[in-house]
């Protein structure tokens, strides 16, 4: 099953994504890999899901932002590379989570991302991932993800020189046979 009706069956529809509001880019491709920038669990309408583990949000609502930013980190996958159809495999995640000094379950949460992913993409979408704790971190949101994804390369039509010249060395081929 194609990877956006996968997750339009799950109810979830990918919308552009904003740009990022500092200096940075959304993505980064090298190669067939994209590196993409830290996510947050932004809502549709704007606002961002907050909280700190260990004092006001759950681990479970953590992990539903932990999900929320998946799906906003595929969003910029896809604009950047068109259709997610070409995610060979998730590489890494790197997740930070924002916590108390004693809280230390940072994996739990992160959990929310990759198992979501492990359902969109199968075992591509299971991956290397850290998760580390910090005190302090934009708006309060309970974790920011940075995600490397291989990509299949795209395929090209020949251009129309690269035609002619195999359409040259095709027939300089046949005339030198019937010489010879």
């Amino acid at each position: 099953m194609k990877i956006e009706a996968k997750l339009k069956k799950m109810g979830i529809e990918l919308k552009p994504s904003p740009k990022p509001a500092f200096s940075f880019i959304g993505c980064r491709q090298v190669g067939n890999l994209v590196w993409v920038s830290g996510h947050g669990p932004r809502r549709a309408d704007g606002t961002w899901v907050s909280g700190r583990l260990g004092e006001g949000i759950s681990i479970p609502a953590a992990q539903d932002a932990a999900k929320l930013v998946a799906i906003n980190m595929l969003q910029t996958l896809k604009g950047h590379i068109g259709d997610l159809d070409r995610v060979k495999q998730i590489v890494k995640l790197l997740c930070l989570v924002n916590s108390t000094p004693d809280f230390r379950q940072q994996p739990l949460v992160a959990n929310g991302a990759s198992d979501f992913l492990h359902e969109v993409f199968g075992e591509a979408g299971r991956h290397a991932r850290s998760s580390v704790g910090i005190t302090s971190v934009f708006e309060n949101i309970p974790i920011e993800i940075e995600m490397i994804v291989e990509v299949t390369p795209v395929r090209r039509a020949p251009s129309a020189t690269a035609r002619l010249r195999r359409s040259a060395a095709a027939a300089s081929k046949k005339t030198s046979r019937r010489t010879a």
